[in-house]
């Protein structure tokens, strides 16, 4: 699974176990809802990690909690290299 997929994946579990919507979470990061969409629909190959911190945040979480998730094992993700 690649990266993009992983985080937008996490987020969307995250999201619906804390009964929050997407355009909720935007307001809380202070994205535009737009870009908020296009991460979650992984329109991006890599978000920045700027936005990333700032979702993460704004879910309630650590960086450790956040990614402790088998969606980030490391012999399945496909990380992009150039």
């Amino acid at each position: 699974m690649k990266l993009n997929k992983a985080f937008a994946l996490r987020v969307r579990e995250i999201l619906k176990s804390k009964k929050m919507t997407q355009y909720k979470l935007a307001q809380a990061t202070g994205l535009y809802h737009s870009t908020m969409t296009d991460i979650l629909n992984c329109k991006y190959q890599t978000p920045n990690f700027k936005n990333i911190v700032l979702i993460i945040k704004a879910l309630g979480m650590s960086m450790t909690e956040f990614f402790d998730s088998e969606l980030f094992d490391f012999s399945q993700l496909e990380v992009e290299e150039k």
